[in-house]
């Protein structure tokens, strides 16, 4: 058995793999990283997997290296190049691959960068990725000398994703990759969809020269929102760094947030699959679990995390689900893995096929009061036991709790949500009320939470 490699400890996540290249990620960890998944993936029976990277100026040797690695174990790899990281989800199905590798740092900053996989056509997390680490300290790892064959799939990704747009009223759409990999994939759909679209910062660029592309912080939409307004454009759209994550905005520049966008694909769904279970993560409104039940759906809220709400919906057979952060899944017409730019075609296609503008539909949606997603730094080794901490006390209190992913408290005024991140020291906290006092009250509630269980408040609770 050859000798093993240890990682730092930082970078083995529970969805992914991910550190600072230089500092906690280098070369070396990619080629074992290849080297030890394509391992288990001989292991259970298969022989190719699909390799892609996104447009970070660490991608092409970290890529380079897990090749490496996944030949070194006599496994084959499908060489993409540049994309997406749903492109390479996208060719783990089209050609019948026995797993996937996306080389990409997400929406984190330019220095850092990692690793996302599936092993067959599902996500690898969690476990997996433990074992992996495993593997990797063992030097328990398959030999051979696997082939590579390129693949250019850009054509037939972008088929794809056009193949479900029916919309026949034209629009008017302001697009933004951020200079990130998406932006191909973004101008060749946007050339291919009818209406009048405009693109902004589709060049990829791995030091995000115009503005971070994480589309969950407003003053990231700053130029999309100015583009839209200036077009007198009916939306835009805003993709992350590796085009899993979607950002909306309406004709107004109001962001349409993970939740609202929800609300509108499954009522879209819903007139058409009665009684489907759709999920979303519990930072989502309350409005769209009712919303969701009203229009004759069965709403599930579940634990954040997009690998762990892929599970969740193959394990219920839900055809749609999301979370705040703009990870959208359909397994409806789809593959049921997160692309933000099939979400957009979905999206677009609604709105072409009805009347009403996105602000019009934003317009009649319930009026909630509600914070951001607050993120505050804890130690690692305090964030879960401070959650578990508060569980047992408003157990003893005799709050309404739902306890699947933190603790997320239902009173009178509306709901707060205190949980653990999964990928990093802090801990997150959300509230949403019916009304601003009610917010304010909330807020203090969990303010004097916290205090209790010896956590000092975030400055903006």
């Amino acid at each position: 058995m050859a000798s093993g490699h240890r990682f730092h400890p930082t970078i083995l996540r529970e969805y992914d793999i991910r550190g600072i290249v230089g500092e906690t990620l280098s070369p070396a960890d990619a080629r074992v990283i290849g080297r030890s998944f394509a391992t288990i993936v001989r292991r259970t029976g298969g022989r190719r997997i699909c390799v892609g990277r996104d447009g970070r100026l660490s991608s092409p040797e970290l890529a380079r290296a897990v090749i490496e690695g996944v030949r070194a174990a006599g496994v084959d790899v499908v060489s993409l190049g540049l994309g997406p990281t749903p492109m390479t989800y996208f060719a783990v199905h089209e050609l019948d691959t026995d797993g996937g590798i996306q080389v990409t740092g997400s929406h984190n900053p330019p220095s850092h960068n990692g690793f996302k996989m599936m092993l067959g056509k599902a996500s690898f997390f969690g476990e997996g990725i433990r074992e992996l680490g495993r593997m990797a300290e063992a030097g328990d790892w398959a030999a051979g000398e696997g082939r590579i064959e390129e693949v250019e799939l850009l054509d037939r990704y972008v088929d794809r994703l056009v193949r479900d747009y029916h919309g026949t009223r034209p629009l008017d759409v302001v697009w933004d990759a951020g200079n990130g990999a998406a932006g191909p994939a973004m101008a060749a759909l946007a050339r291919r969809l009818p209406g009048r679209h405009h693109c902004l910062f589709a060049e990829v660029d791995g030091r995000f020269p115009n503005h971070h592309p994480d589309p969950t912080e407003p003053h990231n939409l700053e130029a999309l929102i100015a583009a839209v307004e200036a077009r007198g454009a009916e939306l835009g759209i805003a993709f992350d760094g590796d085009g899993d994550r979607i950002g909306v905005v309406d004709g107004r520049g109001r962001i349409i947030w993970g939740d609202q966008l929800l609300m509108i694909l499954a009522a879209d769904l819903l007139a058409r699959h009665p009684g489907a279970t759709i999920i979303a993560d519990v930072k989502a409104s309350q409005t769209l679990f009712d919303e969701i039940a009203r229009l004759g759906g069965r709403p599930l809220m579940w634990k954040t995390g997009h690998s762990l709400i892929k599970a969740k919906m193959v394990e219920t057979g839900a055809p749609l689900s999301g979370e705040m952060s703009g990870h959208i899944f359909y397994k409806d017409g789809f593959y049921g893995h997160d692309d933000a730019l099939y979400v957009a075609v979905r999206l677009l296609d609604i709105l072409a096929r009805g009347q009403r503008t996105l602000a019009e539909i934003r317009d009649s949606m319930p009026t909630t009061f509600s914070t951001p997603e607050v993120r505050f730094d804890c130690p690692e080794e305090r964030k879960f036991a401070a959650v578990a901490e508060l569980a047992r006390q408003l157990a003893r209190d005799g709050a309404e709790v739902d306890t699947t992913d933190g603790v997320r408290v239902r009173t009178a005024d509306g709901w707060w949500l205190l949980r653990a991140s999964n990928t990093q020291a802090v801990l997150v906290a959300r509230a949403e009320a019916r009304s601003a006092e009610g917010l304010e009250r909330l807020k203090a509630e969990l303010r004097d939470r916290l205090r209790s269980v010896g956590i000092e408040p975030p400055a903006s609770f």
